[in-house]
């Protein structure tokens, strides 16, 4: 195969594995932005079932990562007789079977929202579970095949860079919802949501079947010369089934793996507490001098911005690396949060590019961390000598350790608020053990304390997170020349020559 036939080649599964993404977001960005509102204000759930149901949902959402990477990876936990090797093109296909499953089951959940058919609280709880089970089982394997499919950096951003592009695209759902979305009459919506699901189902078989069919057409080619086809580290040894217990007591000795998950907690926290926060600071920031329609371009931009932004990203990790780009990205984020703070609340368009810029670049630096997740799947693999990468356990317990900040940020936030300004986000009472004199005034008014609170919060969060981020990041060492001599035992020397990108 010649290099151009083998670049259209590598293009075609890059874009197909890519597009995977597409019929991810364009559910799940309408999904974030209605659910609530859909069950508050539609179906008129009471606050207890609420709470009740978010809270369920919280403890699933955080379990059923390892849970479902466990069942998944744990055929590839045992090590096989002397000299045996597992064919990486059977991960590829059992990873895309479970994408074709998985991927309509997500898009049919995804309607159950929409359409009133049991008590609200009930139908909250078990909506919730169904919908995150059927986005893990999705998300798990479309990550692991980011480690499954290449093992090269540049082969690994080439895939996620068409990850980014159909995220993009998948985004604008969220500006069509607009002209259906009416709570009043709900037909429109639901029509909408139905198209949209009808379009996730179409793209999920399609894709996943004609990748499928790309890899067993290749692996049939190879039939006979399996052992070319393999991932190994050298023969290993005959070794039982590795149990649940031994996995975690390896990842507890894994270093990067270690300071990895302590940044990226660190990072998530930050992620959703822009996330939460966005019209806090817009109402007590901005209001009384931007437009609504400029403040709704502002949270537009803020969605889809991040996976533009992320393609030029990823053109500087394919000449830096990851690991430089990620901490220029913490420098630039502690640049712009110190630049903010000396310059003060009262420069309108400079507080509308800081609150952009901030989620901008910080959501931009979570959707490269997936790269680095797939470098700590390749260092597992080799330190271990597995006979197979365990890329959906890996991804698995990355989530379980992080999705925390999920919590974390809105109740660290609310409490910082409150204690410092006197401002309760739930009853709008000034609290008894407030820090700050409180002068006896409407809080919703943007009164200087709480003015002052709200960009105190808005500068302090990002300079305390980028420098224990960056501090957390110096300790990581998966990156330079070790990084490289990871891929090259995972690679094998003896297949240095070939594509990474398997089975073109």
């Amino acid at each position: 195969m010649g290099s151009s036939s083998v670049w259209r080649a590598a293009s075609s599964t890059a874009v197909l594995y890519g597009s995977l993404a597409l019929f991810t977001s364009v559910l799940h960005n309408v999904f974030l932005l209605y659910y609530v509102e859909t069950f508050v204000s539609v179906y008129k759930i009471d606050k207890i079932s609420f709470w009740v149901g978010e809270t369920v949902f919280l403890i699933w959402n955080s379990l059923n990562d390892p849970l479902f990477g466990w069942l998944s990876d744990r055929a590839f936990l045992t090590s096989p007789p002397s000299g045996a090797q597992v064919p990486s093109g059977q991960v590829v296909l059992q990873r895309l079977r479970a994408l074709s499953r998985s991927g309509p089951l997500f898009a049919l959940s995804f309607l159950a929202f929409w359409v009133s058919w049991a008590r609200p609280g009930l139908q909250f709880l078990l909506c919730l579970c169904l919908y995150d089970g059927f986005l893990t089982l999705v998300d798990l394997h479309h990550s692991a095949l980011l480690a499954d499919l290449a093992v090269s950096a540049s082969d690994r951003t080439r895939l996620n860079f068409q990850v980014s592009v159909f995220s993009a695209l998948g985004s604008f759902s969220v500006f069509v919802s607009y002209c259906f979305w009416d709570k009043e009459d709900f037909y429109s919506f639901r029509l909408f949501c139905v198209t949209l699901a009808a379009f996730s189902v179409l793209g999920f078989v399609l894709v996943s079947w004609s990748l499928r069919r790309h890899f067993q057409k290749e692996l049939q080619q190879r039939k006979d010369h399996t052992a070319r086809d393999a991932l190994s580290v050298g023969p290993a040894p005959d070794k039982a089934a590795v149990t649940i217990g031994q996995y975690l007591r390896q990842l507890s000795r894994h270093r990067n793996f270690l300071w990895f998950v302590s940044m990226n907690l660190i990072q998530v926290f930050h992620c959703h507490f822009n996330n939460n926060f966005f019209p806090l600071f817009l109402e007590h920031l901005l209001s009384d001098n931007i437009s609504a329609s400029t403040g709704s371009v502002l949270l537009g931009v803020s969605y889809v911005a991040p996976h533009l932004n992320n393609l030029y990203f990823l053109t500087l990790c394919q000449r830096y690396g990851v690991y430089r780009v990620i901490r220029w990205l913490f420098m630039l984020k502690l640049g712009l949060a110190v630049a903010m703070l000396l310059a003060g609340a009262d420069h309108v368009y400079l507080l509308c590019i800081f609150i952009a810029s901030n989620r901008v670049f910080t959501e931009g630096t979570c959707r490269l961390l997936k790269l680095v997740i797939s470098d700590l799947v390749d260092e597992d693999f080799v330190v271990n000598r597995r006979q197979q990468a365990a890329s959906a356990l890996l991804f698995g317990m990355v989530a379980l350790l992080t999705k925390p900040g999920q919590t974390l940020a809105p109740l660290i936030g609310t409490w910082l608020l409150c204690v410092y300004t006197g401002y309760d986000v739930f009853d709008r009472q000034p609290a008894k053990d407030s820090l700050v004199p409180v002068p006896d005034v409407d809080p919703g008014s943007g009164s200087p304390p709480l003015r002052l609170g709200c960009f105190n919060m808005l500068v302090f969060v990002p300079i305390a997170c980028a420098l224990l981020q960056l501090a957390a990041w110096s300790r990581f060492t998966l990156h330079g020349r070790k990084l490289q001599g990871v891929k090259l035992l995972r690679q094998g020397a003896e297949h240095g020559h070939l594509v990474d990108v398997k089975a073109i």
